[in-house]
C-alpha cells in the first residue's frame, strides 16, 4: 500500500474566494482575512482533491437505492413493488465542488507572469482531470449541465451559466484530457507538491495514466452516438505512451484525511447509515456464489446465522424457524429426544453459506406462503423480543462510510461482541480492471488494440477482485481478518490463494469467442465492478442491455405480466419544474426544451433520454453487436 498524506483543513489563501465556511479557515489559520492578498495554487488544488466526492450523502442515500433496484442489483426488504418504478431525485450538481477551485487556479496563473505561470501548469492540468471525472457523473444523471460558463461570476462572469450539451462536454473534456497528459509527460521544472496530492504524491506518470484512462470511462458512453469515434478513442488511449492505470500503485483508490478538524466526513465519508433496508438479489447473489465470486464477501454483509444461531433454534425446537434455504446448507443429525445438531455447513461450506439475496418476483413481500423465509424474517427469525436474526445478505455499508459499529450475531444470552472503531474511508473512483473491461469491451466492437478480449478479461477480473479487496481491507469491514473468535465454523471473508483462479475456472467467467456472448458477460462483469458504485452500474445497464431478459447467466426479471413493462424503467431522474423567481429559470427551461424533457415522473423518464443513452438498447434487450 502506498503511502498517503494527511490532509488536514487548508487555507483557501485569496481574498477572491468568498465561500462558505472561509471564516472557520481563516480562523483555524488564526490569520485576519484581509491579510490575504494572494492565493496559493498548491493549498487551492489540495482543497479541491479534499472536495472531490462525486458520492456524498445524499446520493447515496436517495439515488443509489433507485439505481440498485432498475439494474435488479438489490432489493427492498419489502420486496419488488410499483414503487420501484417511481422516478428518482435530481441529486444536484456535484462538478461546482472542484471546478470553482480549478477557475480560481487557471484565474490565479492568468495574472502571473508567463514564466512564473508555467511552473503551476501540472496542478491545473491535474484539477481539470478531477473536474472531468465529476463532470461525467453530473452528465450521467441529467444530461446537460452548466460548466463552461460555471463557478465564474467572482471574476467577472454569469450568475447565470449556460446548461452545456453533452456531445460537446465530452469533446472539451476529451481535449483538457489530451493537454494534461502532454503537461504531465513533457515539463519537467513544474512544481507539484507530494504533500498537497493525496492522490498520487506528486507523481505526474500517474496522473497522466488517470487522465488517459479516463478517456475510456467517455468513449463508453459514445457507443450509442458515435461508434466509431468511441473505437477510435479506445485505440488513441491504447497507444498513448504514458499508458493506462495498471495495477495497485496507478489506482484511483485512496484516503482523503486521517483526521480534519473542521469536517470529519472529509475523513469518514459521513456519519449516517444508507441502504439498511435493501439486500443483494437473489439473482445476484446466487451468480456470485455459484461461481466461487469473492466480490460477494466484501460488497454485501454475512447474514446472522452462524453455527451457533442455528443451534440456538435447535435447541429451543425452533428449527421450522430456520429458512429453508439455510436448512438446506445445514448438515445435521435428530437425536433420540427429538432434538437437532449441527454437525457442519454442506454444500460450499463458509463463508459462502452466509450469502443469499431477496427473491426479483413482483410483491414477494406480499406473500408469505411462497417467500416468507425471505420477507418474513421479522416474524419467523424472531428467538425473543430481544433477538432477531437476519436470514439475507445486506449491503456492507462499511465500504461507504468509517463511522459505524458492527454488533457480532452471537445467540441469545450470550457477551455482546461489538467493533466500534471508526476508520478513516478509502474510495475507489477508477482502477486497472475498469479500464481493461472498457477495453475488452470495445475489442469485441472491433477496436484494433494490440491485446486480445480474453487477455483484458481476465486481466479485469482478477484486478477486480484484487481491488476489491484491498478495499475491504483499509476500510476494516466485519470479519475481514477475524472470526471473532465465537463460532469454531465461523471463516473470516478475506481473498484466499487461489480463489480467484477456482472463480475464472467457472464457464459464466470465460469468454468463448462467440461475440454476443461474450459481449454480455463483459458487460455483467462491468456491473459487478461497479457494484459499489451505483450511478456507474446503472449507467452500464443503461447502454448495454444488460441484464438481459432470459440470460442464462444474469437474466433480468421481466414485470410485463403485471404491468410494468421495460418501458416504465427510468433511464434518467426526474426534473421538478423551475421557480419562476430562480435565476436559472429560463436557463433551466431552454435547456429542458432542448433536450426533449418534460418535467414530472413516468413513462418520460424512460422515452426522453438523455443524449448519451439515445440510441441504447431497452433494458433487458441485450448488447447491440
Amino acid at each position: 500500500m502506498r503511502k498517503y498524506h494527511h490532509i488536514t483543513s487548508l487555507l483557501l489563501a485569496g481574498s477572491s474566494l468568498l465561500m462558505t465556511g472561509c471564516q472557520d479557515d481563516f480562523a483555524e489559520l488564526n490569520q485576519d482575512p484581509s491579510a490575504v492578498t494572494k492565493g496559493d495554487i498548491s493549498y487551492l488544488f489540495a482543497q479541491g482533491v479534499l472536495d472531490f466526492e462525486p458520492s456524498d450523502y445524499t446520493y447515496w442515500f436517495y439515488n443509489a437505492d433507485q439505481m440498485y433496484q432498475w439494474t435488479q442489483l438489490l432489493v427492498n426488504t419489502g420486496g419488488v413493488t410499483s414503487t420501484v418504478f417511481d422516478g428518482g431525485t435530481n441529486p444536484g450538481l456535484k462538478a461546482i465542488d472542484v471546478l470553482k477551485y480549478a477557475n480560481e487556479i487557471k484565474y490565479l496563473r492568468s495574472q502571473m507572469p508567463e514564466e512564473e505561470s508555467r511552473l503551476y501548469e501540472a496542478y491545473e492540468a491535474a484539477i481539470n482531470v478531477l473536474c472531468a471525472y465529476m463532470g461525467i457523473f453530473d452528465s450521467d444523471f441529467i444530461g446537460n449541465i452548466p460548466y463552461t460558463e460555471a463557478a465564474q461570476a467572482l471574476h467577472g462572469g454569469t450568475l447565470t451559466p449556460k446548461y452545456d450539451s453533452v456531445e460537446s462536454l465530452y469533446n472539451l473534456w476529451l481535449s483538457d484530457l489530451d493537454a494534461a497528459i502532454v503537461t504531465f509527460t513533457t515539463a519537467q521544472d513544474q512544481v507539484f507538491s507530494a504533500q498537497q496530492d493525496a492522490i498520487y504524491n506528486g507523481q505526474k506518470d500517474k496522473w497522466a495514466k488517470l487522465a488517459n484512462s479516463l478517456k475510456l470511462k467517455i468513449a463508453a458512453r459514445l457507443i450509442s452516438q458515435d461508434r466509431a469515434k468511441a473505437l477510435q478513442i479506445a485505440e488513441q488511449v491504447a497507444q498513448a505512451s504514458c499508458g493506462v492505470l495498471d495495477g495497485e500503485a496507478d489506482d484511483f483508490l485512496f484516503n482523503k484525511a486521517t483526521y480534519n478538524s473542521s469536517n470529519q466526513d472529509k475523513t469518514y465519508h459521513w456519519n449516517n447509515g444508507v441502504l439498511q433496508s435493501v439486500g443483494g438479489s437473489k439473482t445476484l447473489i446466487d451468480l456470485m456464489v455459484n461461481n466461487r465470486d469473492p466480490r460477494v464477501r466484501f460488497v454485501f454483509q454475512k447474514n446472522d446465522w452462524n453455527s451457533k444461531v442455528v443451534q440456538l433454534f435447535f435447541d429451543a425446537g425452533k428449527q421450522s424457524q430456520v429458512p429453508h434455504y439455510i436448512m438446506e446448507n445445514i448438515d445435521y443429525t435428530v437425536g433420540a429426544d427429538g432434538k437437532y445438531k449441527f454437525n457442519a455447513w454442506k454444500g460450499a461450506g463458509e463463508p459462502w453459506v452466509r450469502y443469499y439475496g431477496f427473491p426479483l418476483d413482483y410483491n414477494a413481500g406480499q406473500q408469505a406462503g411462497k417467500f416468507g423465509d425471505w420477507f418474513n424474517y421479522s416474524i419467523n427469525c424472531k428467538y425473543n423480543d430481544d433477538y432477531t436474526y437476519i436470514p439475507f445478505s445486506g449491503f456492507q455499508q462499511e465500504l461507504v462510510y468509517g463511522r459505524i459499529d458492527f454488533t457480532y450475531p452471537v445467540a441469545a444470552g450470550d457477551p455482546v461482541i461489538q467493533d466500534v472503531e471508526d476508520n478513516p474511508w478509502y474510495g475507489m473512483y477508477l482502477t486497472t480492471a475498469e479500464v481493461n473491461l472498457y477495453l475488452a469491451e470495445f475489442k469485441l466492437l472491433g477496436a484494433n488494440l494490440p491485446g486480445s478480449a480474453q487477455g483484458y478479461f481476465n486481466k479485469a477480473i482478477r484486478a477486480s477482485v484484487e481491488e476489491y479487496d484491498r478495499l475491504a481491507r483499509l476500510n476494516k469491514i466485519p470479519y475481514y481478518g477475524t472470526t471473532y473468535n465465537y463460532d469454531p465454523h465461523e471463516k473470516s471473508i478475506e481473498l484466499v490463494a487461489g480463489e480467484i483462479d477456482e472463480m475464472m475456472s467457472h464457464k459464466d467467467y470465460q469468454l468463448t469467442g462467440d461475440k454476443a456472448s461474450d459481449l454480455e458477460k463483459v458487460y455483467i462483469q462491468q456491473i459487478l465492478h461497479f457494484l459499489m458504485s451505483p450511478i456507474d452500474a446503472y449507467a452500464t445497464a443503461r447502454r448495454s442491455g444488460v441484464p438481459k431478459i432470459g440470460s442464462s447467466i444474469f437474466p433480468r426479471m421481466d414485470y410485463s405480466a403485471q404491468g410494468f413493462p421495460v418501458t416504465k424503467i427510468p433511464r434518467r431522474v426526474a426534473l421538478n419544474a423551475p421557480s419562476p423567481t430562480d435565476l436559472m429559470y429560463d436557463v433551466l427551461n431552454q435547456t429542458y426544451k432542448e433536450q426533449g424533457f418534460s418535467v414530472g415522473s413516468g413513462d418520460i423518464l424512460n422515452s426522453e433520454r438523455i443524449w448519451q443513452d439515445i440510441n441504447a438498447p431497452q433494458w433487458g434487450a441485450g448488447p447491440a453487436l
